[in-house]
């Protein structure tokens, strides 16, 4: 923002000489030469040299959780590359399938039929596991048959056991992956009558 400066001589409308309080007028409520108040009655508070205005008065250092993530090696001004597709969905199907997410989340990432399968196979709850180990993506595969489509496979892991997701991911014209088939353990839905 840019503040108009003021020209010498020159005074705000309503001013006075010297930009002084009226003849005869002072606060009466601080002595003369008293710093102004502050709340709590402590020094003013001043912004440390970073520009960052101070805490709340009494507080220490910043209470806030020190950034652990690791440094990232890129360029300035280039974007932090965004996950695979195939890592997305395949935290997104194993989330469904294992009942951390009901299935309606998947409503606007999957196209056809994808929808339904995905509905059968939760309901059966496969991934469901009784000794409270959380399933977890232990590797993930995939094949590009062609420009714009994906057909990826994961190993999902249990405790002990192991298992096979294979999906399919198709790009649309608004280019946006959506899953467009998935089976597990070479399991899939039952055809309908009018498939």
């Amino acid at each position: 923002m840019t503040r108009t400066q003021p020209h010498p001589g020159s005074r705000p409308p309503g001013a006075r000489p010297g930009g002084a309080r009226p003849p005869g007028r002072r606060d009466t409520r601080r002595p003369a030469g008293a710093p102004p108040r502050t709340p709590g009655g402590g020094a003013p508070r001043t912004a440390p040299p970073g520009g960052r205005p101070p805490g709340p008065p009494g507080a220490g250092p910043s209470t806030r959780p020190a950034d652990s993530r690791p440094a990232t090696a890129r360029a300035p001004g280039r974007p932090l590359p965004e996950p695979r597709p195939t890592d997305l969905f395949a935290d997104r199907l194993l989330a469904v399938l294992s009942g951390r997410r009901p299935v309606h989340f998947m409503l606007r990432h999957t196209l056809g039929a994808a929808y339904d399968d995905l509905a059968h196979l939760a309901e059966r709850g496969p991934l469901r596991t009784a000794r409270g180990a959380q399933p977890v993506v232990r590797d993930i595969g995939y094949f590009v048959p062609r420009p714009g489509a994906i057909e990826a496979f994961a190993r999902i892991g249990a405790g002990d056991r192991v298992r096979a997701m294979a999906f399919r991911l198709e790009l649309g014209r608004d280019r946006r992956w959506r899953c467009t088939a998935v089976e597990l353990d070479g399991h899939r839905r039952p055809p309908a009558q009018d498939d």
